[in-house]
């Protein structure tokens, strides 16, 4: 009876700190946003008003909410199947095919992750800029010297593409080495079994590799979705602002000048209640809809 009343002690002191560090900086926190979400409060003084549901009222019928939703759900799904394509091939390659130089490479794809979001955004201002940007220095070499460069920051038509590609390029090699590490627990017996059986390479890739690492792409697909909400605000933070003309403006930076930039704190912590529940939501429909049974060999 006293060891097992030494090892409750011992498991709740191991515990406590974590817990109460949980609670202190996640769930209080949040508890608050969902209270100051229902008071019109400029963030910067005592006086505050109980407004009930008025802040989601006026969140629902702005067309700027609308167009900060609908940019976060495109850079969501461009971004998500193109760095999640890329990682899986690349992962193939590297983990199964004899190319010179894979270590190298291996470094090399991953060095974009290590880098910070602000060295990511200024390379990539540069790539983008009209007149002296590599990007379009490139695209001259097959339309000749253009007079009209393309504003690859500037254009509305094509500036959340230009902020995607930034941020694929920064999380392929990440991925990559995570699937790379699954990937090698895979038996090379059960390649060799195909091939006898005349499955090319494509085909082991869709009836081998996926199926018995779908776990784990299962787990970094949930992950990378709501990063993505995250990593959004950091890129247009720091390459466009938001411009031009709220065209790359996104949940995170919609809240973020709402409440410390037009001192409107409470319609701010309502953007982050709709954020926070639409995180939930997509979380439990990827899990909902990547459900596979696990597959043992």
């Amino acid at each position: 009876m006293e060891i097992q009343k030494g090892q409750g002690r011992f498991i709740f002191f191991c515990l406590a700190p974590a817990v109460i560090l949980f609670v202190v900086f996640l769930i209080i926190p949040t508890i608050d946003v969902f209270r100051m979400s229902t008071y019109k409060w400029g963030g910067y003084t005592d006086d505050k008003t109980f407004v009930g549901l008025q802040n989601f009222t006026k969140l629902f019928h702005s067309d700027k909410f609308y167009q900060a939703f609908q940019n976060s759900l495109l850079l969501i799904i461009i971004v998500t199947i193109v760095t999640f394509a890329f990682a899986l091939v690349f992962a193939s390659m590297l983990s199964r095919e004899k190319l010179k130089g894979q270590d190298f490479l291996r470094v090399i794809f991953y060095i974009p992750n290590i880098l910070s979001v602000v060295v990511i955004s200024a390379i990539f201002s540069a790539i983008y800029d009209p007149n002296s940007g590599l990007l379009n220095a490139f695209l001259n070499l097959f339309r000749g010297a253009a007079s009209d460069p393309i504003l690859w920051l500037g254009d509305q038509k094509i500036v959340i593409y230009s902020l995607a590609g930034a941020m694929i390029w920064q999380a392929i090699g990440y991925y990559m080495v995570m699937y790379m590490a699954s990937m090698a627990n895979i038996p090379e017996s059960l390649y060799e079994s195909a091939e006898l059986e005349g499955a090319g390479r494509m085909h082991q890739f869709f009836t081998i590799t996926i199926p018995l690492i779908w776990t784990n792409i299962r787990t970094t697909l949930t992950f990378f979705v709501i990063s993505t909400i995250n990593m959004s605000f950091l890129f247009v933070v720091a390459m466009t602002g938001g411009g031009p003309d709220g065209s790359t403006e996104v949940f995170l930076s919609y809240m973020y000048k709402e409440a410390y930039t037009n001192s409107s704190y409470g319609y701010g912590m309502a953007i982050g209640v709709v954020v926070f529940l639409f995180s939930f939501a997509l979380a439990a429909i990827l899990n909902a809809v990547t459900k596979r049974d696990h597959l043992e060999y």
